[in-house]
């Protein structure tokens, strides 16, 4: 007797009385808490499986029923269940038999010969785990899809081995000019300006490309038109159709460099303003100081003219103070940028 807190609602498809009552003794013997449903063909099985208040853990499909043809049967009723399992049990034999079925879409198949109760909860359980993680993993490709294609950043696929375009969303190609069809005959080495050339084949022959993922490098690239752009970019490794690719997600950085550049432009003026008032025009200036200071020293230097040399020497000492403010600063700039 196997232990087992939860409570299973199970729904059996068989036409043969015989082999439906020993289903329901195999469950009984397990102990289970379940809620079991029996259907004698696809026509019952089709009215449990769309009523609105029943939903079925797994399914129990006799792989051969009187109201509709075997070869047709699995894959109408995997269009009639979403999250739940469907085990065949058959008393067919063959690995033929076994892989048709698996490809349509069931969980598992057993056959009817020697089934014990610990077999079909094995299979039950398994079923029901798998499709949960089967479903786990189509959730995520869904959310995988919705960021990529309707991300408002460049981004594209492409394949480690011959560096082609795998694919890209819609926001690539409104930046680079191309269409799908364009970017997926071309490599990722086409968007590279020819002259960043040798970075390219530096990073592709490096290993850091396996690593460091989602590290941010700044690149440039070049768009259809030839207009260079800088960018920043952001990368990861991933498996897209069974084989290792690298997703890239791309910003592009042109205004934000150019303001950059502008600033650095500005304060690299201003310095030169601050070197030009440090050097050249102080040296003048200092020179004037001294020659008032000698005049108003001097025995021959009239009364009349004192005020005047002591008001010249007061601008001069407000224009000295003025400049060294203005160096002062200046150098304050180089320490940040320094930082």
């Amino acid at each position: 007797m196997i232990k087992d807190d939860k409570t299973y609602s199970i729904l059996i498809v068989e036409d043969n009385l015989t082999d439906s009552t020993r289903i329901e003794e195999l469950l009984e013997e397990l102990n289970l808490d379940a809620d079991v449903k029996l259907a004698k063909n696809f026509l019952e099985a089709s009215a449990f499986l769309s009523s609105d208040d029943k939903f079925f853990d797994v399914v129990l499909l006799d792989h051969t029923l009187p109201d509709i043809c075997a070869e047709v049967l699995i894959s109408e009723m995997v269009d009639k269940v979403l999250f739940c399992p469907i085990i065949v049990l058959t008393s067919v034999e063959g690995v033929d038999f076994s892989i048709n079925s698996i490809s349509k879409g069931i969980s598992d198949y057993l056959l009817k010969d020697g089934l014990t109760a610990v077999v079909l909860y094995k299979s039950i359980i398994c079923s029901i785990e798998r499709k949960k993680i089967f479903f786990s993993y189509d959730d995520a490709k869904t959310r995988y899809s919705d960021l990529f294609h309707l991300s408002p950043l460049a981004m594209w696929v492409y394949d480690l081995g011959s560096f082609y375009f795998l694919d890209v969303n819609e926001a690539a190609i409104k930046k680079f000019g191309y269409t799908k069809e364009e970017f997926l005959k071309m490599t990722v080495k086409d968007i590279w300006p020819v002259e960043d050339y040798p970075i390219f084949d530096a990073g592709v022959n490096s290993f850091i490309q396996y690593r460091d993922s989602f590290k941010k490098r700044y690149l440039r690239h070049q768009k259809k038109n030839g207009k260079i752009i800088d960018v920043e970019v952001q990368s990861n490794i991933i498996f897209f159709n069974n084989q290792k690719a690298k997703l890239v997600m791309t910003n592009d950085i042109t205004k934000q460099m150019q303001h950059i550049k502008t600033i650095e432009n500005q304060n690299k003026s201003l310095k030169d303003i601050a070197w030009t008032h440090s050097h050249v025009v102080r040296a003048p200036l200092a020179k004037m100081m001294s020659i008032v200071d000698f005049m108003k020293e001097s025995d021959c230097m009239p009364a009349e003219y004192e005020g005047l040399l002591n008001h010249f020497f007061a601008s001069g000492t407000e224009l000295d103070a003025i400049i060294r403010d203005i160096v002062k600063k200046t150098e304050t700039i180089n320490k940040i940028e320094d930082k």
